[in-house]
């Protein structure tokens, strides 16, 4: 079973996935990763951290490479 890594990009950096994950395919790894983005915006929403806008992705790599981008941003705008 091949093993992917799950790497984070945001507006302050990378966050390096060490440990990865076995699936079973590519399209489970492409499930993993828009499911973690999602995650990860929702926290970051819930969180309350004051920034308006925010950009992140979850890149995916092998023992080959990188073999998927997930990519999101989210702005927020108080008009009251």
């Amino acid at each position: 079973m091949p093993r992917y890594y799950f790497d984070l990009y945001d507006d302050s950096g990378l966050y390096a996935d060490d440990e990865g994950l076995d699936l079973p395919s590519i399209d489970d790894a492409r499930q993993e990763a828009a499911h973690s983005l999602a995650d990860i915006l929702r926290d970051a929403v819930r969180s309350g951290t004051g920034r308006a806008y925010r950009r992140m992705s979850v890149e995916v790599r092998n023992d080959v490479g990188t073999v998927i981008r997930v990519k999101s941003g989210f702005e927020i705008e108080v008009l009251v």
